[in-house]
Formats: structure tokens, sequence, C-alpha cells
């Protein structure tokens, strides 16, 4: 297995983690403060050419009923934007309460306040690329929905 990626996408923040080259063990990364869509992109390509993953992974809001919402049309027109810049294919996995679950384990670690703020996206990444390797592979295809298109 080779190298993969994660993403948690935010409108401010965006975390990522990936795993080592064996594609077993999840690492988080680092957070990207963006402000505009270029320094966003520029950023994720730098860190792509770092890690040299085989595959992305983003998270997506997953929805009861499976109805998509404004954040779900969000993470999807970001995945589009993703695979106009990147020939590496990108999957989709389940972030349902991932940030809950990277703060109950951060806070377990001891970390709190700014630190633990300053970690929480990163952490959200690998809860998501965690699900990822357990199976949690393409939950949505990012180029099903109308919304894409729009």
């Amino acid at each position: 297995m080779s190298r993969i990626l994660a993403i948690d996408y935010g409108q401010a923040r965006v975390g990522l983690a990936a795993t080592d080259p064996g594609g077993t063990v999840v690492f988080a990364l680092r957070t990207v403060a963006w402000e505009t869509r270029e320094a966003l992109f520029r950023e994720l390509l730098g860190v792509i050419n770092e890690v040299r993953p085989a595959r992305i992974v983003v998270g997506y809001p997953m929805r009861a009923g499976g109805d998509e919402g404004l954040t779900g049309r969000q993470v999807r027109n970001f995945i589009e934007r993703l695979k106009r810049r990147t020939d590496i294919p990108v999957d989709c996995a389940d972030e349902a309460h991932s940030t809950e679950e990277a703060a109950e384990r951060l806070r377990e670690a001891g970390i709190s306040g700014r630190e633990l703020a300053a970690r929480l996206d990163a952490e959200a990444a690998a809860v998501i690329l965690e699900r990822y390797l357990r199976g949690g592979a393409l939950c949505c295809d990012p180029s099903s929905s109308a919304s894409a298109s729009s």
C-alpha cells in the first residue's frame, strides 16, 4: 500500500493527515488557515508534492436522509477544484463527528486551550483517514451530484 493524504476541509481552516509509506499508520500533519482559494491550493499542492500520496481522501459531511446541505456542496466543489489541479485519485469518507472525536483524543492526551484549537483540524483529518483505512472508502461519489456542476 502507498501513502494516503487526508483533508478535513473547512471554510477557514483545512486539516491534513497522512499515512506512513506503508499506508497503515496515520499521522496528523498540520492545519492550513486560508483566506483565498488560490493560497489554499498553493499550500495543498506543496503538501501533495512533499507527501507524494497515491490517493487523497476528503472528509464529506453525510446527512441523515442522504440530502446534501450547504457544507456538502462546499466540500463537493472543493473536491472538483482539487481534481482539476492534480491527477491523484480523490475519494471521500464520512466525516461525521470527526472533530468531536479528535477533540476528545487531544483532551485525553492532556492537550487543551489554544494548543487543542491549533491541532484540532489536523487531528480530525487523522480520524477521517483512520475511518477510511477501516473500510470507510467511497461514502459518496463527488461527481454524481448535479450540484457539482453548478
